[in-house]
């Protein structure tokens, strides 16, 4: 036993002092529960968890009493910021995706329990490469620390009440986030449909207001994008020594035009677009496994969709490193002004947008992003600033393709999407104004962060306090946990012998 905790204390195996109750669940897929829950009222349901917490509801409950239930797999149990275990009360169902665990009555308490077990260490104990799982085997034999059942309680009331306390600042912190959220959204919003430069365009006007309009602008692009295509095929024929075929010019593809039925007007100057009309070029990026991927080795680095954030940044600080021919780097690299469009992942996350600032030029990337680059019709910046809006998700949101585990949107679904296009001069003030607001909503997010991870060091240091000995002082009169091991051990001994006695002897017909 570690000598860092007090005498009365002793190192146990998890089997020793904790029933396993893996016999209670029974995974129920989304489809059956649905069904299931037709024609049913709230106060007919019962919780439906897995994992790492509630999943959904059913119609009926398996498990009852309080119980602790651990992740067996799709838990965060290499994360020691994140709980694994958790309390669960009342009548309730649970599926194959978490152990269920009850500790022996008078031997250890089960909110101490699930304690213990989010501060534990799986390292040796879970298995798997991609999907991280703690078999029932290997987490009988986890140790756990067992004081003495008097200490538990009280180690329990100091716990409620130092983290309680702490629980109530991080919901708070965790609401300013919320807001915080929510106000980067409505100035991405406001920017989209006019009302941030309301004023600046007010101005304008009293000058004569901009040079060219959205619709001049668009359509300049436009013009000079075919101009450049017809101009490509020119010099492609004369290089093969041919006359132009009769017609060629029809073989150029417009652009997809904007649906514009039913769509809010526009301020003046401002015109609907599409995003087909507006992007230049697009490309999938190019698949390497993990099996490819490293820290060190390679001569390229490689951004993944989990580098593309929903508020439109790309984090190239920890990128892993590829290896890629000089003709894939050529094709794939990235440069400034480029964004990154994340065409599959979960339902919530498939869509995300960023855009890239600075980046070494051998930077390539994954083939669930879209590198788009556009022409001139509109800033990186904001189409970035549409994309990752409310507005334009809104509308990506009726064409995303589903099925149970991933999302995907498909290039011929994205591209007719409606964007606005307000004139060059307002389109570079939009921007303006949003990095000065947006950057003092990140130093307001910087600073809700700091909180939050100063609060989740303050809980593990409690934690790790109560698991010391250190968080109240020891009795001399409790029962030493050894000697309440040993007895607790006989009382059971006593009672399965006393219940094999009083069995009935089998009969045959």
């Amino acid at each position: 036993m570690s000598s860092s905790v007090p005498d009365s204390w002793i190192e146990v195996k998890l089997e020793d002092v904790v029933e396993v109750r893996d016999f209670e669940r029974d995974p129920i897929n989304s489809t059956e529960r649905n069904q299931r829950l037709v024609g049913k009222s709230q106060s007919d349901l019962y919780p439906y968890y897995g994992a790492t917490g509630q999943v959904g509801w059913i119609d009926a409950y398996r498990s009852a009493g309080q119980q602790v239930l651990l992740g067996e797999d799709g838990a965060p149990f290499l994360d020691p910021n994140r709980d694994k275990a958790y309390l669960v009360d009342g009548r309730y169902w649970v599926n194959n995706h978490a152990h269920v665990l009850r500790g022996l009555d008078g031997l250890m308490e089960n909110r101490l329990l699930a304690h213990q077990l989010n501060i534990a260490d799986y390292q040796q104990f879970v298995s798997g490469s991609t999907r991280l799982k703690l078999t029932s085997a290997a987490m009988k034999r986890m140790p756990l620390l067992l004081p003495p059942f008097n200490e538990q309680t009280r180690i329990i009331e100091k716990l409620e009440e130092l983290l309680s306390d702490l629980d109530a600042g991080v919901a708070e912190l965790k609401a300013a986030q919320r807001k915080l959220a929510q106000y980067r959204q409505s100035l991405l919003k406001a920017a989209v449909e006019g009302t941030l430069t309301a004023d600046w365009r007010a101005a304008r006007a009293q000058t004569g207001g901009p040079q060219e309009t959205g619709a001049e602008l668009l359509q300049r692009i436009l013009t000079e994008r075919r101009a450049r295509w017809e101009a490509s095929q020119l010099t492609l024929f004369a290089e093969q020594g041919k006359a132009p075929p009769k017609n060629w010019q029809a073989k150029y593809k417009e652009p997809v035009a904007p649906k514009t039925a039913n769509l809010p007007v526009l301020p003046s100057g401002w015109v609907w677009g599409s995003l087909d009309q507006v992007v230049a070029e697009s490309l999938l990026g190019i698949d390497r496994g993990k099996e490819h991927q490293s820290l060190v080795d390679g001569n390229a680095s490689y951004i993944k969709m989990n580098n593309i954030s929903m508020e439109g940044s790309v984090d190239t600080s920890a990128l892993v490193r590829v290896d890629a021919s000089p003709e894939e780097i050529d094709r794939y690299s990235l440069a400034s002004g480029d964004l990154l469009f994340n065409t599959r992942n979960s339902r919530e996350l498939v869509g995300k947008t960023g855009m890239i600032q600075e980046v070494d030029p051998t930077t390539v990337y994954n083939n669930n992003l879209m590198r788009l680059r556009f022409d001139g019709s509109i800033t990186p910046a904001f189409a970035c600033h549409q994309m990752c809006s409310v507005v334009f998700r809104g509308r990506m949101e009726k064409v995303k393709k589903a099925t149970t585990s991933v999302a995907a949107v498909y290039a011929k679904d994205l591209f007719p999407l409606q964007v606005v296009v307000p004139p060059m001069e307002e389109q570079i003030a939009i921007d303006e104004m949003l990095v000065e607001f947006l950057r003092a909503v990140d130093q307001q997010e910087a600073t809700v962060q700091s909180g939050l991870r100063q609060s989740a060091a303050q809980r593990k240091n409690i934690l790790k306090a109560a698991f010391a000995g250190q968080l109240v002082p020891q009795d001399p009169n409790d029962e030493p946990a050894n000697a309440l091991l040993e007895r607790i051990r006989a009382e059971r001994a006593t009672s399965d012998t006393a219940s094999k006695r009083g069995r009935k002897p089998r009969t045959t017909a």
